[in-house]
């Protein structure tokens, strides 16, 4: 969470409510605060489709929390019958009976000039990684790069296991919302995104792959994909800009220890 601008923007909520602004003009307030928290209040974006569940939700509890009362109906309805009946406002709701339809225009032209795009085409869901990649500033040549925590599983058993648990933290910390807490790509913003998130129980997925590949699509995600995985619209940011390394080896280490998959091994030529 970015608490500095979360902070902020409670703190102007709270400064506003000295001023005693009318219901309507709060509840107005409200729904502007709680879009801006979820706009630009966590390091790790939240995908539009997932705002707007949350700005649906957050709508639905205002209208629920004016109809309660009696007394808040009238606050915020008058207000709103005196916009449309009252001659001091005739001026300025002339302005906005005439911009409504100008914006729905525009936004229609808009759509309708835009310019052409390719044909979609299939998408290789595994594409081939390049082949080296540099994550805070240390060069990974993927070809040969292997999990560097892997042979304490033979040789630490205790530190091995200390680095699935530190795993499992980051996994449940960053990664549970969208792959799921069984890790079947069934977390609670799944059905929001698209495309919907891999499962790693898929015998398919990760059990196929080499951790490189997994330190990789983690490390760069969707912006880092190369243009055979496309068209691409995945929500997965760029975990780099977030995790170190070692949380990124350690959360791979996690993945396969829960789905008691083996990664597939380094191929040595």
């Amino acid at each position: 969470m970015n608490l500095l601008v979360i902070s902020a923007i409670l703190a102007a909520m709270v400064g506003m409510r000295f001023l005693k602004p009318s219901m309507l003009a709060w509840i107005a307030i409200w729904w502007l605060g709680m879009f801006a928290i979820l706009e630009f209040g966590f390091a790790v974006p939240i995908p539009a489709s997932v705002i707007k569940i949350y700005m649906g939700i957050i709508t639905l509890s205002l209208i629920a929390y004016v109809l309660t009362d009696p007394e808040r109906v009238e606050q915020v309805w008058n207000p709103i019958v005196a916009f449309t009946v009252e001659k001091r406002f005739q001026p300025l709701l002339v302005v906005v009976g005439l911009l409504i339809p100008c914006v729905v225009a525009w936004s229609i032209y808009a759509d309708m000039t835009k310019s052409k795009q390719a044909p979609s085409f299939a998408r290789t869901v595994h594409p081939a990684p390049p082949d080296q990649i540099t994550v805070h500033d240390t060069d990974y040549p993927l070809g040969f790069a292997d999990n560097p925590y892997r042979t304490l599983e033979a040789s630490a058993p205790e530190e091995f296991a200390a680095r699935v648990q530190a795993g499992r933290d980051v996994y449940y910390s960053n990664c549970l919302w969208c792959h799921g807490d069984v890790m079947a790509g069934e977390g609670m913003f799944a059905h929001a995104l698209n495309p919907i998130p891999t499962s790693f129980e898929d015998p398919g997925t990760i059990a196929m792959l080499r951790e490189a590949f997994l330190f990789w699509r983690i490390a760069k995600g969707a912006p880092g994909m190369p243009d055979e995985g496309g068209p691409w619209e995945s929500a997965m940011p760029a975990w780099e800009n977030f995790l170190s390394e070692e949380e990124m080896w350690n959360v791979i280490l996690f993945l396969y220890d829960f789905t008691d998959y083996k990664p597939r091994a380094v191929e040595l030529h």
